[in-house]
């Protein structure tokens, strides 16, 4: 038999929707985008009492459409890829079926009783924001840069929970009940707020000591901000810094994802993918 180079069109769909290399998929990736962005904002025009007895029925009638194009879309995500369970059930599957379902159960769940249920899940739909993560490939240095920072974060943070509980103790024996440290976890509660620099002010210590301690840990706090981030900076320098090393060993990926297991990022000359072995160009393999 002559070999055979053309593609199914469950192929072909693939390539647009999980792959941005080709001209089509990018065009999807700027639509889908583009509509993201729009479905948050008309949420939260949505959410603005005024502008909603205004413009309901405009309101209405466009998140129906994006709502519609959405679910086109999962569908189109489950049908073009061999095992649908694995990506119904990873976290770019769970974040689209929030994104699409809650319009549709705010049509079924009717009567005045269920209002406040209904308005809970329309408000559902803004978790399509996190949908823009899977487009953010830079975000990825940013992981690894939080992921391999995380024990030292961690710890800080521990740190952090001490110091507050041993001065929220101590404000709490030298302030009492009169300046409205009326307990222990209030007074933490005081510590961390003016730790963190963000003051509400709803207590405020008034004896000479206790405003002395105070200002101690405001000074602290400056210092604690700043710690997380250059924890997290450092690593996210080594990272680049590995990458200028190496990087003539490098091989260019592109966006092809697998079919079987959805891993993203092959080489340009791979025939299988790194993951599952799954041949990534069924069709355009001849027929013997």
């Amino acid at each position: 038999m002559k070999p055979s180079n053309k593609k199914s069109w469950r192929y072909k769909l693939h390539e647009i929707i999980y792959e941005a290399d080709t001209p089509m998929g990018k065009l999807f990736d700027v639509v889908l985008l583009f509509l993201i962005l729009l479905s948050v904002v008309l949420v939260m025009l949505e959410s603005i009492k005024g502008v909603d007895v205004k413009y309901h029925y405009f309101l209405n009638i466009s998140e129906w459409i994006i709502t519609i194009f959405f679910t086109i879309e999962y569908i189109a995500r489950i049908i073009t890829v061999k095992k649908p369970r694995a990506y119904i059930f990873s976290f770019y599957g769970i974040i689209d079926f929030l994104s699409t379902i809650p319009l549709y159960l705010s049509m079924i769940l009717v009567g005045s009783h269920y209002l406040l249920a209904v308005r809970a899940l329309r408000l559902l739909r803004v978790f399509r924001i996190l949908k823009i993560t899977r487009y953010v490939g830079e975000s990825n240095k940013l992981v690894k840069a939080l992921k391999d920072s995380r024990a030292k974060i961690l710890v800080f943070l521990f740190a952090v929970l001490i110091i507050s509980i041993i001065a929220g103790t101590l404000m709490y024996l030298i302030e009492g009940e009169a300046s409205g440290f009326v307990s222990i976890p209030v007074s933490v509660y005081w510590c961390i707020v003016t730790l963190t620099t963000v003051g509400f002010g709803d207590i405020a210590p008034i004896t000479p000591l206790g405003q002395f301690l105070a200002a101690l840990i405001m000074i602290m706090g400056y210092g604690i901000i700043a710690v997380p981030t250059g924890i997290v900076s450092a690593e996210y320098t080594k990272t680049l810094g590995k990458q200028d090393v190496l990087g003539k060993d490098y091989v260019h990926v592109n966006t092809q994802a697998c079919r079987n297991c959805g891993s993203p990022k092959h080489r340009d000359d791979a025939n299988f993918c790194h993951k599952c072995g799954e041949d990534l160009h069924p069709d355009e393999n001849p027929l013997v």
